[in-house]
């Protein structure tokens, strides 16, 4: 074999190498920051139009690298021919839901001595309403959970979202490359709540989850993440794609898992 015919063979090697290196470092995470420090958004995912997202790039300049989700298999995702009709913005999720006259901030924190004990039994009663479907810890009915009146007028809006889309199907790498999907992975499923509530402005990975807001739990919200997965609990109720009932059963779940290994984090003031 000639040289040049060598080197041709050697450099055909090498692209091969290098794109099954770039196929296996795609995966609901963040795999690193920015080299200005802040962490950097998720890789773009053709997820709407049907096909496997693990097709799409596995990052580009100034695109995080996601990560696979440990717990995709108990996510029941989705067939690839299998999608809900694309959800409506955050912001337009939250119009005819969120209850009327929500209080401000300085009201409820007025009034947060005196609410404490009736919201405790609140919570207790409205976990106590909710069955579980079988096969998994969804929630029956029609999926979503009562807006509380007494929330913040933020926490109404994060249950306006999270509700508008607790029974799309779960695809890796959905409702990354907008808000505006047809299936949500773990992260696009809080990310699209957050979103409604006013707390994000850009879809974000796992990963970059473990840097959101404020470190700790919140009073009613709080978000549990790592670099692979990513839920949350708002007013104490589960919001969570891995150990759902079924393809298009709810995120909202009976009861509550473990946190060990993920990152807590909530809203400052909520």
């Amino acid at each position: 074999m000639s040289a040049s015919a060598t080197a041709t063979v050697a450099l055909a090697v090498l692209g091969s190498g290098l794109a099954a290196l770039a196929g296996a470092l795609a995966g609901c995470g963040s795999a690193g920051a920015s080299a200005t420090g802040r962490a950097p958004r998720p890789a773009h995912h053709a997820t709407a139009a049907g096909g496997d997202p693990r097709a799409a790039p596995a990052g580009s300049p100034g695109h995080a690298v996601e990560v696979a989700d440990p717990q995709e298999a108990a996510s029941y995702p989705a067939p690839a021919n299998t999608r809900h009709a694309a959800a409506a913005t955050p912001a337009r999720a939250v119009e005819s839901f969120v209850a009327a006259g929500a209080q401000s901030d300085a009201e409820v924190k007025a009034e947060l001595q005196q609410m404490q004990a009736v919201e405790r039994s609140a919570k207790q009663a409205q976990q106590q309403h909710f069955s579980a479907v079988a096969g998994g810890s969804s929630i029956g009915g029609n999926g979503t959970i009562p807006i509380p009146q007494q929330a913040p007028e933020p926490i109404q809006r994060v249950i306006a979202g999270a509700n508008e889309i607790a029974d799309f199907p779960y695809v890796f790498g959905g409702g990354h490359s907008s808000f505006v999907d047809s299936a949500y992975d773990c992260s696009g499923s809080v990310s699209y709540a957050l979103a409604a509530g006013g707390m994000l402005s850009a879809p974000e990975a796992s990963g970059e989850l473990e840097h959101w807001g404020a470190p700790g739990p919140g009073r009613y919200l709080t978000v549990l993440a790592n670099a692979g997965h990513a839920y949350m609990y708002v007013d104490g109720i589960l919001y969570d794609t891995a150990g759902r009932s079924g393809v298009f059963a709810s995120r909202w779940q009976v009861g509550a898992v473990s946190n060990a290994g993920f990152v807590a984090r909530h809203w400052p003031g909520l």
